[in-house]
């Protein structure tokens, strides 16, 4: 087996032409918008082995949850944060949407060969999840749209 990914965050570049504010596009062959309602959190793990996820919040706020190491890494993700997560294959991945609001997310997948059905078959979680941390993180988003929005 080859050398596992590492999933990074990068904030997409700002251009503004004719008094309008675009952002880099994603290249993909497939894009998809899913949608996560309030107070949700998977109840599984998806690990894709033949396809790169990559993750663009465009209306509410979650924390997605990636597994490597044997560790838990909590991204907080926001429709205010302009900023692309690339989950590469065989990355454990999660997400979880404490807020009363639902979430949508564009998800420009990159596919690694064929379609396989097992790419979206779950994993159970191997420990808990850190609840508190995820709270907190949703916190800090509240807090950062009270500041912009008041």
């Amino acid at each position: 087996m080859g050398l596992i990914g590492q999933f990074e965050s990068q904030i997409l570049e700002r251009e503004e032409f004719a008094g309008a504010i675009s952002f880099s596009a994603l290249s993909s062959d497939e894009t998809v918008l899913v949608e996560m309602p309030p107070y949700t959190i998977d109840e599984y793990l998806f690990c894709h082995r033949f396809q790169t996820d990559q993750l663009l919040t465009v209306q509410g706020s979650l924390v997605v949850v990636c597994l490597q190491n044997r560790q838990y890494h909590y991204i907080p993700m926001s429709d205010l944060i302009p900023q692309v997560l690339k989950i590469p294959p065989r990355i454990p991945h999660l997400a979880a949407n404490l807020s009363s609001q639902p979430c949508r997310v564009i998800n420009a997948i990159i596919r690694h060969g064929k379609f396989h059905p097992k790419d979206y078959q779950t994993i159970a979680k191997p420990f808990p999840l850190d609840l508190d941390r995820i709270q907190k993180l949703f916190q800090e988003l509240k807090l950062n749209k009270e500041e912009l929005y008041g």
